[in-house]
């Protein structure tokens, strides 16, 4: 116990020594700053704060930050990349804003779990893994969270395109050409996941990618089998006469998959409805069983 309070003495006096250093009447000015007054022209120069400097806070907590977040979601499992879990969730914060709001959800657990370790009586074991239990727990709610949130982006994509590739099918054959116009109304017109993605696919052949390669770039990030499908088809662009079919042959195939997969998602419903009849049926059978066979113990015990 004496051992764990040490530790978290030291951990508070290094925080807070780093986050005093900040101040000007702490710390001790750098060389720079005092030769500064003596160059001709240096005062005047605008330095820039302390913040932004290569031994600030930020500038340590953010590489800290970004590799023991990678290191943790590895060993816990994560394979996928947190850029393109970002990107395909159309997330404003990058990878190393994200890693750092994560710690920071850990700096909490930490203080919440350290709290209740020592407010609550418990043995030296268990306040151990209130400590250690805190911060983990609140970095994998976070983690967990953009999991959720990137599953269900997936998900409105495979439950949309069979209507966009319909929309689509459509447009291309009624003499709209792909990148240009097809892929444009629909983006502008859409107001599901998949119009904001097609919105993005847009941005990205504006800047000069061509159309077959953007699509392609929206299927590596959504991860979606039947966008990667029906891309491969919007490739034949080129090559095909009659592409407005193949797409709506696609779209078929795409809605076959659709209600194969909410016809499962219905059995495993009705199946799980099952549960807590099967609990309810036996826990009585049980006990009526067990009743008889007590008594009959019983009875052969006295004779």
């Amino acid at each position: 116990m004496s051992a764990l309070i040490a530790m978290v003495g030291v951990a508070l006096f290094a925080g807070t020594t780093l986050l005093l250093s900040e101040l000007r009447w702490f710390r001790r000015p750098s060389t720079l700053d005092r030769v500064a007054r003596y160059v001709p022209g240096g005062a005047a120069v605008p330095r820039r704060s302390a913040l932004l400097r290569a031994e600030s806070f930020r500038q340590v907590v953010e590489p800290l930050a970004r590799a023991v977040g990678e290191r943790l979601a590895r060993l816990f499992g994560v394979t996928e990349a947190l850029v393109r879990r970002l990107e395909r969730v159309h997330s404003t914060l990058d990878v190393t804003a994200f890693r750092v709001r994560q710690l920071a959800w850990a700096g909490v657990g930490l203080a919440v779990g350290t709290v209740a370790a020592f407010a609550v009586p418990l043995p030296g074991l268990v306040r151990l893994l209130f400590v250690a239990g805190g911060p983990l727990l609140a970095f994998l709610v976070v983690e967990q969270r953009l999991a959720t949130e990137s599953d269900r982006w997936k998900q409105r994509i495979f439950l949309e395109l069979p209507v966009v590739a319909e929309q689509l099918g459509m447009l291309l054959g009624a003499g709209y050409s792909l990148g240009a116009a097809a892929l444009a109304r629909l983006a502008a017109r859409g107001q599901g996941a998949c119009g904001r993605d097609l919105g993005r696919v847009c941005g990205r052949i504006r800047q000069g990618l061509s159309d077959v390669d953007a699509l392609r770039e929206w299927a590596a990030v959504a991860d979606v089998d039947a966008l990667g499908r029906l891309v491969n088809v919007l490739a034949l662009n080129r090559q095909s006469g009659d592409l407005s079919r193949l797409i709506g042959e696609e779209a078929r195939a795409v809605r076959r998959d659709v209600h194969r997969q909410l016809v499962e998602t219905i059995e495993r419903r009705a199946q799980q409805v099952w549960i807590p009849v099967t609990v309810a049926t036996l826990v009585p059978g049980v006990i009526f069983l067990a009743v008889p066979f007590v008594e009959a113990l019983r009875l052969f015990a006295d004779s």
